[in-house]
């Protein structure tokens, strides 16, 4: 099926899509051996050949975790503060993980995370109603 360039590289995990729209402005991304300067370009992945800087772009693997959040653990992926945080705990992961909502500081309990960002914008945002019980 075919997509934006864009959205491919942001989903490949390249960068993000503005990011994807900067490479792809200065020229470092070509498809089946072009370079492509397009915005707005819409590829298949799975028939064409994707490269950035002449490295051939990946997909990532979809993984979702269930992790039960300890007590002392901030839900973010980055803390000013230093406090231990839920990605500590899944350090031997090679995937970009983000959790799938809020846990405090102080509560344990289910945590989801994931790297599909089309999972997390049809159960997280309020207006699709998506009821959590945990």
């Amino acid at each position: 099926m075919e997509e934006r360039l864009q959205k491919i590289l942001a989903k490949a995990g390249i960068a993000s899509r503005r990011g994807a729209e900067q490479l792809i402005r200065d020229g470092r991304i070509r498809v089946n051996g072009q370079v492509v300067t397009e915005m707005g370009c819409k590829i298949d992945p799975s028939r064409d050949t994707i490269t950035c800087d002449g490295q051939p772009v990946a997909f990532e693997q979809k993984l979702y975790i269930l992790l039960n959040k300890p007590v002392g653990y901030v839900t973010t992926l980055a803390d000013p503060q230093g406090r231990p945080k839920v990605s500590d705990l899944l350090a031997d992961i090679p995937l970009r993980l983000f959790p799938l909502g809020r846990r405090e500081l102080a509560p344990e309990g289910a945590l989801r995370l994931t790297n599909d960002g089309e999972l997390a914008t049809t159960i997280l945002p309020p207006r699709f109603a998506v009821t959590k019980t945990y």
